[in-house]
């Protein structure tokens, strides 16, 4: 009983371990069953980085260059940027490449400079920096290189946020698309205009959009659409509100070379644009300002072959690209005029130094609105003109972008300047037609001197003056020289050649003696000069060598004043009253054959168009002369030369030039040809209006006289000459009994209405009959018209709306504060319009004409003509008004 007992027990314990030993497998079982089915079911998934964020499922382009990745991501622009490019400097710039209105966006033209900028990555954003590239140091001196880290700070103009980092954290992504659609104004593709037209331009963002992307290995492009409102007044009138503008723009990113151009200090007696710079004062000296001068960057590709005295070819030539937009016929013409610099370079050792090129129809990477390709464009426009702008690195003044923008409607102009300027010579310009010769003769040379500027020459407005007016009526001088020294001057053609000059150029030469000096300082490599220094005193050396030659002669653009009777545009020779005397012979004779040379013109359209320039052309020969008195000769000098900076006009030319003028002012009525005018629809003849305009400006001329008589001392053309000539012009029917002509009438009634302004100074009374200023040299609205000054272009189109202006507010609010605004920045600066009021002595000159005055009337006017008898009272009365009698 026992022992069953026990096997009962041992067999309990048995089945019970069988038990929970099989339960325990099944449970493992299961457990492992359960994990095998988990992992067939949901596989573990790899975290998705921000990266790839950005782009899953979304409309996504690359464009991948060795500097940048651009990305653009359902309408939007990220820009990829590795960390290596982070603090590489780089241009950004906006180029219109389609237009709903050319006036405001210009297909072709950067309006406004690029950004040179820098980015770097400061925690989780993305810094644009504008680059302070004007200040130079020695970076080797430590405690220089802290002044400028504490007080030349490069700003941070835009901030981005980061994204992503790239896969392998060399690189970081943000969103840039606001500066591709307009977010930006210091790269806007839009004009702001320059004062006193101010256009205003408003994107909006929401009809704006990116379109393409493209990447090259040393810049990036984005294409965009943007919308604008766009508003524009000049002064206080409005021309258009909230005018809807249309365009496509194509922005650039380019990086900028680490290893830079060599650059060349400049010389203000040759005429470069400039990159201006300032150098930080040592513990020796102060600040110094300086300027590079612009060039490309010109190497030869031997060195060796180039000094043994070959020709070579460039590292890199200078390329331009044509637009296959314009006619065939003006495709031939602009070649010749781009081409024709080659002689330049071939003479400092250089062979195809410039080339032209088609648009390619078949490259998919060729834009001509990337800032890496240079283009002559086509623009079709109303604007009778031509431009050159160009772009540099800021850094050296390296060319790095250009551009020669040629408006349609130049061919309009240069058929007008052949007709006016030629046509008593060359029979073939007689008509409505010009001939294709002359036409592409002529535009030859416009685009010459547009590629000149686009080579980095400034105008030299004083090149014409070194040539004897006479020479230009000489076959073999002409043949040789053409009409001017520089085709970078505005000497246009020949209008000093007679009728029976035959066989004389009537054209500027193809280049001048100083184009050709120009480029050879600009562009001669001089690879055996130790250092900038010895570069400078090589390069200093050549224009001493020239300094005194009226053919090398700088004499810079006169804009905001106009002292240099020498240094003017549309001027030929060294002498304007002989030359303006042939010329207005030219005028007379064209004009009397004006109805005889135009046929099949039913509307008198193509004559008026002459007829207006002719009037024009005459305007400025006499007002070159007009420069003469109180003029004064600038010179840009050195140190040590026997140049003088500034000498007035010779006493004897500033007289004659007063007595030739005042001629004129009696001898206009040529102008009113009743056979010509009769054809052309009712308007004021135009011998009166050129005789108002004359006449307001001989009523300023006393300032200019003041500063020229205080500088040249005791042999001067005096004050007291000038208003005893003025007064003897000017009353010269009274002093000698003559009946009173328009012209007489109106210099008097200008005389009165300037002097009741003086007088009134020293207690006479004051008449609201004239207005002047105590500026000198400043320009007037007619001037300004007539010497195409204003650079915006529309100052004609709205001159008698600027002319109120004037009345209203004063030359200081109008001509004045424009002409400053327009020439900002450009070149070597102005001469500024110089305040007399400190020596004005012109009261006590205008008291004592206006005794004269009353005197001389009180005695003629019981023997005048009984027509000129209330004309000759009503001005006794105002005189003695002003004298307060």
């Amino acid at each position: 009983m026992k022992n069953n007992i026990l096997l009962y027990i041992v067999l309990c314990v048995f089945c019970l371990s069988s038990i929970s030993m099989y339960a325990a497998t099944d449970k493992k079982k299961k457990k492992n069953v359960k994990t095998e089915q988990t992992e067939e079911q949901k596989q573990p998934v790899k975290k998705i980085s921000k990266y790839a964020k950005l782009f899953k499922g979304k409309s996504h382009e690359i464009a991948k260059s060795a500097f940048l990745t651009l990305h653009k991501v359902d309408g939007k622009i990220y820009l990829e940027m590795p960390l290596a490019t982070m603090g590489r400097e780089m241009l950004i710039a906006a180029t219109t490449t389609e237009t709903s209105d050319n006036l405001v966006a210009t297909n072709g033209y950067k309006c406004n400079d690029p950004i040179h900028t820098y980015f770097t990555l400061k925690d989780s954003t993305v810094q644009m920096h504008q680059i302070n590239a004007q200040i130079n140091y020695n970076s080797t001196d430590k405690r220089i290189a802290r002044v400028v880290e504490q007080n030349y700070l490069n700003p941070v103009i835009e901030g981005f946020k980061v994204l992503a980092y790239s896969e392998d954290s060399t690189a970081v992504v943000f969103d840039m698309t606001s500066m591709f659609t307009g977010g930006n104004a210091k790269v806007s593709p839009v004009s702001r205009g320059s004062f006193p037209l101010i256009i205003k331009a408003s994107v909006n963002k929401s009809l704006s959009s990116v379109e393409t992307i493209k990447a090259f290995e040393d810049n990036v492009s984005v294409k965009s659409s943007l919308s604008y409102k766009v508003s524009a007044k000049y002064l206080k009138n409005s021309l258009f509100e909230d005018k809807p503008l249309t365009i496509k723009a194509t922005w650039s990113i380019l990086l900028l070379p680490e290893e830079r151009m060599h650059p060349r200090v400049s010389d203000s007696r040759l005429g470069v644009f400039l990159t201006m710079k300032q150098q930080l004062p040592t513990d020796k000296d102060g600040f110094k300002n300086y300027s590079l001068a612009n060039r490309w960057r010109l190497e030869p590709k031997d060195m060796e072959a180039y000094k043994r005295g070959e020709l070579v070819e460039p590292v890199k030539p200078i390329v331009f690209y044509l637009d296959n937009l314009f006619p065939e016929t003006w495709q031939v013409a602009i070649r010749k005029g781009i081409l024709r610099w080659n002689k330049a370079y071939e003479k400092i050792g250089f062979k195809n130094a410039v080339q032209v090129l088609d648009f390619p129809t078949n490259d998919p990477n060729f834009d001509p609105d990337n800032l890496k390709y240079s283009c002559i464009r086509y623009v079709p426009s109303m604007t009778q003109n031509a431009m050159g702008p160009s772009w540099v690195d800021p850094v050296t003044g390296e060319i790095l972008n250009a551009s020669i923008l040629i408006y349609s409607d130049v061919a309009k102009m240069l058929q007008i300047w052949n007709f006016v300027q030629t046509s008593q010579l060359d029979a073939s310009v007689r008509s409505k037609e010009m001939p294709i010769d002359v036409f592409q003769d002529a535009l030859a040379y416009v685009t010459a001197h547009e590629m000149g500027h686009c080579l980095g020459l400034m105008h030299n407005m004083g090149a014409s003056s070194a040539f004897p007016v006479d020479s230009l009526r000489s076959v073999t001088f002409t043949q040789k020289y053409g009409t001017t020294p520089s085709i970078m001057d505005y000497a246009r053609f020949n209008y000093v050649a007679q009728p029976q000059d035959k066989g004389v150029k009537l054209t500027p030469p193809e280049l001048g003696v100083y184009d050709e000096y120009a480029i050879k300082w600009l562009y001669t490599p001089i690879p055996d000069a130790a250092s900038l220094e010895e570069e400078n005193r090589i390069l200093e050396s050549w224009i001493d060598e020239k300094v005194g030659d009226p053919l090398y002669r700088y004499g810079k653009q006169q804009v905001a004043s106009r002292y240099d009777p020498r240094a003017l545009e549309e001027d030929l020779g060294d002498n304007p009253m002989k030359a303006g005397d042939y010329g207005i012979k030219n005028l007379k004779y064209i004009l009397s054959h004006l109805n005889e040379w135009i046929q099949n013109d039913p509307d008198a359209e193509f004559r008026q168009q002459v007829y207006d320039q002719i009037v024009t052309q005459y305007a400025r020969y006499i007002q070159n002369v007009v420069y003469c008195i109180g003029g004064i000769y600038l010179n840009e000098t050195k140190e040590g030369t026997l140049e003088k900076r500034f000498q007035p006009v010779p006493k004897e030319r500033q007289k004659a030039a007063m007595q030739w003028v005042m001629k004129q002012l009696r001898d206009m009525d040529w102008l009113d040809n009743e056979k010509v005018c009769s054809k052309f629809k009712l308007q004021m003849k135009q011998s009166a209006v050129l005789k108002q305009a004359i006449a307001s400006i001989m009523t300023k001329l006393y300032n200019n006289v003041t500063l020229s008589a205080y500088l040249a001392g005791k042999n001067s053309y005096s004050l007291h000459e000038f208003f005893d000539d003025y007064f003897k012009g000017t009353w010269d029917a009274a002093i000698n009994s003559r009946r009173l002509t328009m012209s007489d009438k109106l210099l008097q009634k200008e005389m009165l209405g300037i002097m009741s302004k003086s007088i009134a100074f020293i207690g006479g009374q004051k008449l609201e009959t004239g207005f002047t200023s105590s500026l000198a040299y400043l320009p007037s609205i007619d001037e300004i018209c007539w010497y195409g000054l204003d650079e915006t272009g529309i100052v004609p189109q709205y001159a008698d709306v600027l002319k109120q202006q004037e009345k209203e507010s004063g030359l200081n609010y109008g001509v004045e504060v424009m002409m400053e605004e327009v020439c900002l920045g450009y070149g070597y600066g102005w001469q500024n319009t110089i305040r007399t009021q400190v020596i004005d002595e012109s009261s006590t000159y205008y008291y004592d004409m206006a005794r004269k005055i009353k005197s001389l009337l009180e005695k003629k006017i019981p023997s005048v003509h009984a027509t000129d008898r209330q004309h000759y009272q009503a001005m006794l009365f105002a005189v003695k008004q002003i004298l307060a009698e």
